[in-house]
């Protein structure tokens, strides 16, 4: 990356992280009230609780370049290890101390080495997978999942997203969002967004001749 490339994309960086803070806040309040049977509700991340995912997000939210290289050097480039050590290490004695912990991530703008829209994703994203398991709602923005959609529709950096929908057309019904060309996926933003990144109960939310195929595509149901 050029130094003027790197300028602009610190540049959208800082107008990010405010959304990025309201979403981590929105998440924490949404589970300041979880029991324990909540707490231990399978997430829509297969494999993980409730209480797991949002250790992830805390790990997350305190990787910063150096961190980040050093885990995946200590466990040998294995990620899905690295990301195990890391949700560990911030799940804490109890579901209270794994909320607070959260909390504490709130402003931090620390980041392992991926653009802050990245971050924003992954926040919308796993806080899905906390909300939907537990009946709860938020109305995100539709101005946050649209700069969120936008990324996705064009990365495979972190999640395969960009190769998901090929030959596929995507177009929001609540918002300016359109990306692709193909079998037409009609919406709500989210509910693309969450597709997109393989959670196939979003597809419910979808209409348009692309959505099967789009829902054979998604592992996470």
């Amino acid at each position: 990356m050029s130094g003027k490339d790197a300028t602009a994309e610190r540049g959208r960086g800082a107008g990010l992280w405010p959304l990025v803070e309201a979403e981590r806040a929105a998440l924490a309040a949404d589970l300041a009230g979880l029991d324990e049977k909540g707490w231990a509700t399978p997430s829509l991340c297969e494999g993980l609780t409730v209480r797991e995912v949002l250790a992830h997000l805390t790990a997350s939210a305190r990787l910063n370049p150096a961190r980040w290289m050093a885990g995946v050097i200590r466990c040998r480039f294995d990620f899905d290890r690295m990301v195990a050590v890391r949700l560990a290490e911030q799940l804490g004695a109890t579901p209270a101390e794994t909320l607070e912990r959260f909390r504490g991530t709130v402003p931090s703008r620390t980041k392992p080495p991926l653009p802050v829209v990245a971050l924003l994703g992954e926040v919308i994203v796993h806080g899905e997978d906390i909300r939907r398991p537990l009946g709860l709602r938020r109305d995100h923005p539709v101005g946050t999942l649209t700069h969120v959609a936008g990324y996705y529709g064009g990365s495979d950096l972190v999640v395969l997203a960009k190769g998901r929908i090929g030959g596929l057309r995507l177009v929001a019904d609540d918002g300016p969002f359109t990306c692709g060309s193909g079998a037409l996926v009609s919406g709500p933003t989210l509910a693309l967004v969450m597709a997109m990144t393989g959670r196939a109960a979003y597809c419910d939310d979808l209409t348009g001749d692309g959505v099967a195929v789009l829902r054979e595509r998604c592992p996470q149901g």
